[in-house]
């Protein structure tokens, strides 16, 4: 390691082997906290490249334990985090109400690292039950629509890695992983990204791969639509600015679409939204990143009518059944 980190020091990059090679040493703990730490570290003081991102991504998708969802068309949401906004849980609430229109969601996530809550905090929260279980996670997605993947029960050889992300407390390049490697390999994605350069990187990353996507980064920094001003979108059928009138709504405020300060408020906001007592800065940003989901998945409608599936799923509570068979099935 001592001579990787000199080779990173000195502005050199890795080979697409060597980044595989080098996750799978950090995986079996061959490399001990401030190693792996400066590793990390590097990555915050230059850009990542194609070749060091393949490499990463297959070592992570070699060591996992992958779900095959056969039979299923199904979609991630799923943001790369680190964007410091800490936002209330947009990406798990979108989820919930693309599920509520018809589609098919595995959601990869994680508890949070640098915000108060993650999508497994709060899921964990309302009583979901993390499984890596085939046959748990089929039966959720055939009765409700959705299912979630708490990743550390599917990339357990990261768990030597686990520890030191917590104590950095900061974005590392794993936030960028986070999306690339769902274990469910869905065919169909909306990833959220914290910088125009990762947007970018993203885009040219997932034209080789065999899967609809959409990529966005709100220019103020949010890795996902935010509606505080335009959002840059990126996807197969290239790129795009897409203002918050584009949706039919009004631009919003920071403020108002800021998260709880604790596990506990931030459900109370989730459940609210749900229940149809959310703000209307809250339900538009939702609505928003779900329109761009469904629009993801059925590329044949149009923005208006995705906007249309996901306020009806919204606001007559299809989203809350999603979530109230999903705990029902854990009983």
């Amino acid at each position: 390691m001592k001579n990787v980190l000199e080779n990173l020091y000195q502005q050199r990059y890795l080979s697409e082997e060597e980044a595989h090679n080098i996750l799978v040493e950090f995986a079996r703990g061959s490399y001990n906290h401030s190693q792996m730490a400066s590793f990390l570290t590097v990555y915050r003081m230059r850009n990542i490249t194609v070749e060091e991102l393949k490499g990463f991504r297959n070592a992570m998708l070699e060591l996992c334990i992958s779900v095959d969802f056969d039979g299923f068309d199904t979609i991630d949401l799923c943001g790369t985090g680190g964007d410091a906004k800490n936002t209330f849980n947009i990406s798990t609430l979108a989820s919930l109400v693309a599920a509520g229109a018809g589609a098919k969601v595995t959601k990869h996530g994680n508890y949070s690292v640098s915000s108060a809550c993650g999508s497994s905090n709060v899921l964990e929260y309302f009583g979901y039950r993390f499984s890596n279980d085939q046959d748990k996670l089929k039966k959720e997605l055939d009765h409700t629509g959705f299912c979630f993947m708490h990743a550390p029960l599917f990339h357990p050889a990261m768990k030597n890695i686990a520890p030191v992300r917590k104590d950095l407390g900061v974005q590392t390049f794993f936030n960028m992983l986070g999306p690339l490697v769902n274990p469910g390999n869905p065919r169909n994605q909306l990833i959220g990204v914290f910088s125009p350069e990762v947007g970018r990187l993203f885009n040219y990353f997932y034209q080789e791969l065999d899967k609809n996507y959409t990529i966005v980064h709100s220019l103020d920094g949010y890795d996902e639509i935010s509606l505080t001003g335009p959002t840059k979108v990126e996807s197969l059928d290239g790129s795009q600015l897409l203002t918050p009138e584009i949706f039919g709504f009004e631009r919003v405020a920071p403020e108002s679409i800021e998260g709880g300060n604790d596990i506990a408020s931030s459900a109370k906001i989730f459940y609210n939204i749900l229940q149809g007592e959310g703000t209307r800065a809250r339900n538009t940003v939702v609505t928003a990143n779900a329109a761009i989901a469904l629009n993801t998945m059925w590329p044949e409608k149009n923005l208006d009518q995705c906007v249309e599936m996901a306020e009806d799923s919204l606001y007559n509570k299809k989203a809350l059944e999603v979530l109230n068979r999903l705990m029902d099935i854990q009983q």
